[in-house]
């Protein structure tokens, strides 16, 4: 199936351990060395409509999706896996 960014935008992200609706693919990180994708990005959400911020970015790495269907893309993770952009990422434990 080849499937284009704004038709991944549209697809809702779930984990499959959990049963979560983790949200939406709002971006994407693309390895520019080798031009392969290496983590979806799902922005936090807005609070009292983005004037107090927002909450912090989820990072959902490329290795951990099992499936992209029609209309939701599963992912195969922890909950303590997720990580956290500017915060666990740095962790060493979840970049591996």
């Amino acid at each position: 199936m080849v499937c284009s960014f704004s038709q991944l935008r549209n697809k809702e992200v779930v984990n499959i351990k959990t049963g979560v609706k983790i949200g939406y693919i709002d971006d994407v990180e693309i390895d520019t060395e080798t031009g392969k994708i290496s983590a979806f990005l799902i922005f936090g959400r807005a609070r009292a409509f983005g004037l107090i911020g927002r909450d912090d970015d989820i990072v959902l790495k490329f290795r951990d999706i099992e499936l992209i269907g029609e209309d939701t893309i599963l992912v195969n993770i922890k909950d303590d896996a997720i990580c956290i952009k500017e915060k666990a990422c740095k962790s060493e434990n979840l970049l591996k």
